[in-house]
């Protein structure tokens, strides 16, 4: 309590980082039409090209900074509790899991993985969130949520049909797709077994033994309540 990540020392910036941070500015000014993936390839450009002796003057100032940066972490860590370490540790773990997520997710996007399907729910929120009243989309989703449970079978009908032609159509190109990463060396991407679509016949099979399991375990429970 008390403390944050956001106090932690910041790592001190590579030579290479110090010399495009210096001297952005001067390319942009110089370059003014390129994108800044172009500018930053033609400062790396500039970079190995610069002549050692240059090179060196920013690797001294990393290592200056990177001695005070230890100095300043280790006086940082001396003031943690082990429950502050603890839940600071905690806290980077699951930035770097976000981060981590976050940058499969964009990798799946750019290597076109279809998109999953919408269940009937979500087919009726997207045909009639625009003309549903609320001051919020909070307010929306909540109206068109109560609206929903209050539609009768048949009404809610066309919308699960919808649903279940998505699944067929997320299906379809999922097989497509999964083909095409084998084919880029990608399997770590494909579904394992155990998430793929069970055979109707294997499922019925599975669910028996699971539905004896549940009535066994209901009259063990009513025996149980029956000799309290």
């Amino acid at each position: 309590r008390g403390i944050s990540s956001e106090e932690r020392p910041k790592r001190p910036l590579t030579a290479y980082f110090r010399f495009l941070k210096e001297n952005r500015s001067a390319f942009r000014q110089k370059n003014p039409e390129m994108s800044n993936v172009e500018l930053v390839k033609k400062i790396a450009g500039a970079w190995k090209e610069l002549p050692a002796s240059q090179k060196q003057v920013y690797e001294e100032a990393r290592k200056t900074d990177w001695q005070r940066y230890e100095e300043q972490l280790a006086a940082y860590k001396a003031q943690l509790s082990p429950a502050q370490a603890a839940a600071l540790k905690e806290e980077r773990r699951k930035r770097l899991a976000k981060r981590r997520s976050f940058r499969a997710k964009r990798e799946l996007t750019v290597l076109g993985k279809p998109k999953r399907p919408r269940s009937g729910f979500n087919i009726f929120v997207s045909e009639n969130f625009q003309e549903s009243e609320g001051i919020s989309p909070a307010a929306k989703l909540k109206q068109l949520f109560d609206a929903w449970h209050k539609l009768s079978s048949s009404q809610k009908q066309p919308y699960l049909q919808l649903a279940e032609d998505d699944k067929v159509r997320y299906e379809n190109e999922m097989k497509s797709w999964e083909a095409k990463m084998v084919e880029l060396g990608r399997e770590d991407l494909i579904r394992s077994r155990k998430q793929r679509p069970k055979k109707p016949a294997e499922t019925a099979k599975k669910a028996e033994p699971a539905k004896a399991s549940s009535h066994e375990n209901k009259a063990k429970l009513k025996l149980k309540k029956s000799e309290e």
